[in-house]
């Protein structure tokens, strides 16, 4: 395979489907040290999304380079075994996000979020989009601002809730 040049800031951005011939670019990402408690290694969200009907994950990609990981909680393609508060007001939730260190500070995460909010907005009957973020020195608590989401008061797991109403 032809090594790709890197990306830069100009570079477009695009959610791409993990497969059998990208899987090992994606499972190299790595966040910086000293974020590694924030989120879940990309092969373990890989793994998980296998037993979840509800998950849906896709690669983030700037100008065919693997970037990023991002992983929805999308109960719409499997209404029939939603949860109770899913019925009550159907939802998308941003269940793992990530930059590889080698990525960050380049804009990607800021375009692929906005394409992760476009893609749960175009989900049928979807009234919001939930996150959960761990607090604490490096949390991603102010990009999740930047896009609108506001804290609900709840926590999860130890983890702080936003919201972003449609």
């Amino acid at each position: 395979m032809p090594e790709l040049l890197s990306p830069d800031r100009a570079s477009p951005v695009e959610l791409v489907e993990i497969t059998r011939a990208n899987l090992l670019e994606y499972l190299r990402l790595k966040v910086s040290p000293g974020q590694e408690h924030l989120v879940a290694p990309v092969g373990v969200s890989i793994a998980q999304a296998h037993f979840h009907a509800e998950a849906w994950f896709r690669g983030i990609a700037a100008g065919g380079t693997a970037v990023g990981f991002a992983m929805l909680e999308d109960w719409s393609q499997c209404a029939e075994s939603a949860p109770e508060e899913w019925l009550r007001e159907p939802f998308v939730g941003l269940w793992r996000f990530l930059i590889d260190q080698r990525y960050q500070k380049l804009g990607f995460g800021g375009r692929a979020m906005r394409l992760l909010i476009d893609h749960a907005r175009a989900r049928p009957g979807t009234k919001s989009m939930l996150l959960s973020f761990v607090p604490g020195e490096g949390s991603p608590e102010a990009f999740y601002r930047r896009f609108g989401f506001e804290p609900t008061g709840e926590v999860s797991e130890g983890e702080h809730v936003m919201r972003l109403a449609f």
